[in-house]
């Protein structure tokens, strides 16, 4: 009787960080307005990263994207995404060619922007930096666009 106490007690404290980490996992939104846009030409593609991998431009590595017709300001949502850190970059793709035109010497032709509205230095901002944390149901965020 003592030997299968003890083997309870083990087994209910063994299952209950399993518990509390079910109650601390769900999903929620991120809704991404898009402002500052210099005309309504082209698309805008919005990518969202849970990870520094490819962060700001490798759209590829992002773990969603979507594409929206240029506008006055341009909303664009995530749904269902795990609780959890993410950053957000945002091009301005004008002339719908699918990539950011550079100049000869690698300056950005086209607008962009990514979350926590970074001040633009010497690159593009980090993942670090753009950082956010969705820990609610829903998460509302205003990236501004940066042109050159």
């Amino acid at each position: 009787m003592k030997k299968t106490l003890s083997t309870l007690i083990l087994l209910g404290a063994v299952s209950l960080p399993a518990q509390a980490q079910e109650t601390n996992t769900g999903t929620g939104i991120i809704r991404v307005t898009v402002g500052n846009l210099r005309n309504t030409q082209g698309l805008v593609g919005v990518a969202l990263f849970d990870t520094k991998q490819g962060f700001p431009d490798k759209t590829e590595k992002a773990i969603e994207g979507h594409s929206v017709p240029a506008g006055d300001h341009c909303v664009v949502e995530f749904a269902n995404v795990p609780f959890g850190t993410y950053a957000v970059s945002v091009l301005h793709d004008e002339n719908s060619n699918g990539r950011m035109d550079k100049n000869f010497i690698g300056i950005p032709r086209e607008g962009f922007g990514t979350s926590n509205n970074p001040k633009i230095r010497r690159g593009p901002p980090s993942f670090a930096e753009s950082s956010f944390s969705l820990e609610n149901n829903e998460l509302a965020m205003k990236i501004d666009m940066n042109y050159f």
